[in-house]
């Protein structure tokens, strides 16, 4: 029994060699990507990964799976980021999981965590205890949660904030900058 454990592990090794030799030859993009930090990886940092990545700390442009204690994803980055502690993304389409989210420009998906942060737009779904986007279109699901403008969105929360908002002059399309349980902007 132990044989063929070890025979379906060399095996394994064999393949994942094989593919890691045969795709080094396309340089711009790599199926899989195991990385300590970003300097000590398989690959280069500026290498398009499009499959899976497994990482403490990985970075890099990717179509990929990424399952890490910290997961960077650069340029335009899609697929799903489940990072321990932090998922950071300059722009993301997808599932960002982990204890905090954030993303330098625009998000589309969903952000799930203690703290979610989008420097830009976000169009999707917000979970956690502290959310946040520059600009919102879609759902904030927290405690706290917080929109500079929305095009389209619903808060659902303790605090809710949505600055663009005036204070019942647009009602029923908006209610306030600051409520209590639930503010939207339609």
């Amino acid at each position: 029994m132990s044989r063929q454990i070890v025979g379906c592990f060399s095996f394994i090794a064999a393949v994942l060699f094989s593919l890691m030799i045969s795709s080094a030859g396309l340089a711009q993009s790599q199926p899989f990507q195991a990385s300590v930090t970003p300097d000590i990886a398989v690959h280069d940092r500026n290498t398009m990964i499009e499959g899976l990545t497994l990482s403490l700390w990985g970075e890099n442009p990717q179509k990929a799976l990424s399952l890490g204690v910290v997961n960077g994803s650069t340029g335009q980055s899609a697929g799903f980021s489940w990072g321990l502690l932090l998922n950071y993304a300059d722009s993301y389409k997808g599932v960002h999981w982990a204890a905090v989210n954030y993303t330098q420009n625009d998000f589309l998906g969903w952000q799930s965590g203690f703290i979610n942060y989008t420097d830009n737009r976000l169009k999707g779904v917000q979970t956690g205890w502290v959310n946040y986007a520059r600009r919102f279109t879609g759902v904030q699901l927290g405690l706290v949660n917080f929109a500079e403008t929305a095009e389209a969105g619903l808060q659902v929360g303790i605090v809710n904030v949505i600055r663009q908002n005036r204070w019942f002059s647009e009602f029923p399309d908006a209610v306030a900058p600051g409520m209590v349980l639930v503010n939207w902007r339609f």
